[in-house]
């Protein structure tokens, strides 16, 4: 392992992290907020470790494969960690894990917090919580790769490639650094898009850019207490429900269409997949609420919403779906577990991988059936290595795995079975709101610190992917001879 460039990279994030955080301070001046000195301080500490890191001297540039999965998770982790001070220095929350757990929450693109008035806390800190949403929608280290010139040349795709979720990633354009320039051109243009339509529409600058961070990373911290449906307004409930949509699509999709490939396009099954899932739940959810309603309409209103909330992961909710009939609630449950498309700021196992794993099932019926034929794995007009068939299954067990033994430690809160069940499938799928006491209008302010904590690993796991950071707590990867 290249030790010293994962020292050099990870004091780039920290002065990265440190320009970030003025952003929230310059909007506690505006609102003349004292709290908001805690930013600054933060700031400082952040371009101080920056500094004591640019001091390391290198003489090997190369980042190995198993050197991007380590900077990936320690990058997150450590900006966490860091970004969590202000929040609890401003009391936003009452303690560290609680300020840990809510930042987790915000890189994550979780959206799931312990704050129980959040219209209660500083304008600086609500801007923190949200601003972070759209930092870890696209990535963090992608970010990075778009404005820095670093150093490892094309290597750098590894760390691209561990941040980056889905079973495959590749680059846009033939160099690391305008892949990640586009990508966070379009992911900019689109943010900026959002804001001009909601502030159009009537929303406060404030309350549009807020709003606007938590739908484009599909992160979901409401600045209110009901969330979007506290604002009554069915014109802001499209607008976010289409823009929700659009960033669970691969980004790839939009490339395509700025250089207009009709073939990439045409033959994009995952889009295809995920617009048909979304209006499939949306259509039987509707038709479960007609009766609760009482209108169709609305019926449709609100089961647009959440159905385009929870499948992008971003949790932001128009109403209390607590309440819904039960089989509307469990096909939201459901929608937890598929998530978004690869390549995209929504989290979830992705619609990419449910494909893939369907289609080799369906294979190994026929095969079984008719034990000569030979057969193999398609994905968007494209041969599916058994590699990379091989890599999905251990992702889904692994995924499974993770959440059973995340469940049997949030139970010993002693919570009910629904919540309990809901609050760890949200946090690993980075969903945000779950049922029971962790539903829209709830939050996880009642869980103990044991179980904040086993759920922030959870978020960081989910948004990860689940091997980045599981084989940065390896012994052996800091090992000289170990290769990945």
């Amino acid at each position: 392992m290249n030790k010293r460039m994962v020292i050099r990279i990870l004091g780039i994030v920290m002065g990265v992290e440190a320009a970030l955080l003025l952003f929230p301070f310059v909007v506690g001046l505006i609102y003349q907020e004292a709290c908001t000195v805690y930013f600054a301080y933060t700031s400082i500490f952040c371009f101080v470790l920056y500094l004591i890191s640019s001091r390391v001297p290198i003489k090997n540039k190369t980042i190995y494969a198993k050197d991007g999965l380590v900077i990936v998770s320690l990058a997150w982790v450590l900006m966490s960690l860091v970004g969590a001070i202000p929040l609890v220095l401003t009391n936003a929350t009452p303690t560290y894990i609680d300020a840990f757990f809510e930042i987790v929450s915000g890189f994550t693109t979780t959206g799931s917090s312990v704050i129980v008035d959040v219209e209660a806390i500083a304008r600086c800190a609500t801007f923190w919580r949200c601003f972070s949403h759209w930092i870890g929608g696209m990535g963090v280290l992608v970010f990075i790769l778009s404005i820095v010139k670093m150093q490892g040349n094309d290597h750098n795709m590894h760390i691209m490639r561990a941040e980056s979720p889905g079973p495959m990633v590749g680059k846009l354009v033939p160099k690391i650094r305008q892949s990640a320039s586009l990508l966070y051109i379009i992911y900019t243009f689109l943010t900026v898009l959002l804001i001009a339509l909601l502030c159009i529409a009537g929303m406060p600058l404030f309350d549009a850019m807020c709003n606007a961070f938590g739908t484009a990373g599909t992160g979901g911290f409401a600045i209110l207490n009901q969330s979007i449906g506290q604002y009554n307004n069915v014109v802001y409930e499209v607008i976010i429900s289409i823009f929700m949509f659009l960033f669970g699509v691969n980004f790839n999709f939009y490339f395509y269409i700025l250089i207009w490939d009709k073939k990439a396009l045409l033959s994009s099954e995952e889009v295809k997949a995920y617009t048909g899932i979304t209006l499939t739940f949306i259509l039987l959810i509707a038709l479960n609420l007609w009766p609760f309603y009482g209108n169709i309409l609305t019926a449709l209103r609100h089961s647009s919403f959440q159905v385009s909330s929870i499948i992008t992961t971003t949790g932001f909710s128009s109403c209390d779906f607590n309440l819904w009939p039960q089989f509307s609630k469990t096909m939201l449950l459901v929608l937890m577990f598929i998530g978004a498309c690869a390549g995209s700021t929504g989290g979830g196992v992705k619609v990419s991988r449910w494909i893939i794993m369907f289609r080799k099932f369906k294979n190994t019926i026929k095969k079984t059936i008719h034990d000569r034929s030979i057969s193999v794995v398609t994905f968007e007009g494209k041969v599916v290595s058994d590699e990379v068939i091989s890599q999905i299954f251990v992702f889904f067990m692994a995924y499974i795995s993770i959440f059973f033994l995340g469940l049997i430690l949030v139970s010993l809160d002693g919570f009910d079975f629904e919540s309990t069940f809901s609050a760890v499938a949200t946090c690993l799928g980075n969903v945000g709101p779950g049922l029971g006491i962790a539903g829209p209008l709830g939050n996880f302010s009642a869980f103990s610190d044991l179980s904040k904590i086993v759920l922030s690993l959870c978020m960081l796991l989910g948004r990860l992917e689940i091997f980045p950071l599981l084989i940065t707590m390896l012994p052996q990867t800091y090992r000289r001879n170990t290769h990945l």
